[in-house]
């Protein structure tokens, strides 16, 4: 007689180092979180006995994080989540690649997310889902892409109570005066300069250098090149974690794209390459420029399609304060070598540095978002085989006459971007059509405010 057969067991999950660092930390806590529309990190500490559960079936997070604004005002607007909806939970599953812990916090065990459906697949809204959703496609192509981020931000001696008290107008910078790459002004607050490298180091998140750059209190850190998933990463914790860091020497610094027209704006330039699994496929040492033909095709899909994703780049009323004339922020879809007044920038050194520098965004982007769009209009060209045939620039805009300029406003590159086939292809109809109502959203919170310059342009006089 057959002996009756046994059930297989079902397969454990494998261990994870991540998990040894969480034993061994001590906390009875961990901190986790997932990044909104906006970029904004929204988490929450979990006990210790709940995150143990939530690493095996991930833990429940309301997904009004993905259908509200940077100011916890809840779209009208919006089909995906809503108050039509009720706002239930989504299901966040952890990443434990994300693995750190906070330096400024006790040091507690620190996890990033990710929302994802009832059934298990990406939640085809979630910011870094959607980057994932641009990496997946890149993978079948043969890619690696790898990416590196600069931020510009202002700081101020100020504090949440003192700002609030003084109405949102008049901020104090920590330093006066416009003083770039000034050890002197460095050194007035050196204390929290330091800080920031030496923490964020330990966070996991390196920086390759920081300095003092043009504008009263104003600060430039470019975080080291990495994937380009970890690089997005690392670029979201880098502005929250020198917002909590700043905190404890009293200052509050702004990601702001132009918090004032007397002085230039903010940029988020993103650094790109790809990779085969064993070299940077963007070198060439016979190519012009050493540019290989797939940088020229990457670079091709960028200044062909890149200004059909600006909402993802500049994602704000404000983004567009920033594009100026004059005051560094290109302003039209232009290509140069080593020339910083064009939005992309071509790079050409070694084998290991040659890169693109993408330098219209701002910094206040949602990295995911930035990156995701980058990349997928990069590898637009790539796919499609484009010809880099617009000639290169030559100092402030020379041979960029006959270029046109970039729109001036949310709501005119959120309805090129609503009517793009090359987004929609990269990113998803549902992506799409739900970031362009939030975009309507944020430009018609602009539309319906008094400002200030009406009430100084227009009280008195009409």
């Amino acid at each position: 007689m057959a002996r009756a057969s046994r059930k297989a067991k079902p397969s454990a999950r494998p261990h994870h180092p991540a998990l040894d660092l969480v034993a061994r930390s001590g906390s009875g806590k961990v901190k986790v979180a997932v990044s909104d529309i906006d970029g904004i990190l929204r988490g929450k500490y979990l006990h210790r006995d709940k995150f143990a559960s939530a690493v095996e079936g991930g833990f429940g997070f309301c997904d009004v994080v993905l259908g509200w604004d940077m100011h916890d005002v809840c779209y009208d607007n919006t089909l995906l989540t809503g108050w039509h909806k009720g706002y239930p939970d989504a299901m966040v599953r952890l990443d434990l690649n994300t693995v750190r812990q906070v330096p400024w916090d006790n040091n507690v065990p620190f996890f990033l997310g990710d929302f994802v459906n009832a059934d298990g697949s990406p939640h085809p809204v979630c910011p870094r889902q959607t980057l994932k959703r641009v990496l997946k496609r890149a993978a079948k192509l043969g890619f690696q892409p790898m990416c590196g981020l600069e931020f510009e931000w202002f700081n101020f001696a100020e504090t949440p109570q003192t700002w609030a008290g003084k109405k949102g107008v008049d901020p104090t910078p920590v330093t006066p005066g416009m003083f770039g790459y000034s050890l002197l002004r460095a050194n007035h607050s050196r204390e929290y300069f330091n800080a920031i490298q030496d923490e964020m180091a330990a966070f996991r998140v390196p920086i390759e250098g920081l300095h003092t750059e043009t504008g009263p209190g104003v600060y430039e850190a470019a975080i080291a090149f990495s994937e380009a998933l970890e690089a997005a990463d690392r670029a979201l914790l880098f502005k929250t974690g020198t917002k909590e860091i700043a905190s404890r020497f009293g200052i509050m610094p702004s990601f702001m794209a132009k918090w004032s027209q007397a002085y230039p704006g903010c940029s988020g330039h993103v650094h790109q390459s790809l990779s085969d699994g064993k070299k940077n496929v963007f070198f060439d040492a016979k190519g012009r420029h050493s540019m290989s033909k797939l940088f020229e095709s990457y670079l091709a899909g960028q200044v062909a399609v890149a200004m059909e994703f600006a909402p993802m780049f500049w994602p704000t009323v404000n983004s567009y304060k920033r594009l100026v004339d004059g005051f560094w922020a290109p302003v039209k879809p232009t290509w140069g070598v080593d020339n910083r007044t064009a939005s992309f920038r071509v790079i050409s050194g070694s084998p290991k540095s040659t890169r693109l520098e993408t330098r219209c965004p701002g910094a206040d982007i949602n990295p995911y978002l930035a990156v995701a769009a980058l990349i997928a209009a990069g590898l637009h060209g790539v796919e499609k085989g484009l010809k880099l045939t617009t000639p290169a620039i030559r100092g402030t805009n020379e041979g960029a006459e006959k270029i046109p300029r970039a729109p001036r406003s949310l709501a005119a590159t959120t309805e090129i971007f609503r009517r793009s086939k090359v987004a929609r292809d990269w990113l998803g109809d549902d992506f799409v059509d739900h970031f362009a109502l939030t975009r309507d959203w944020e430009h018609r919170q602009w539309q319906d405010a008094v400002t200030d310059w009406e009430l100084k342009r227009y009280f008195e006089i009409v």
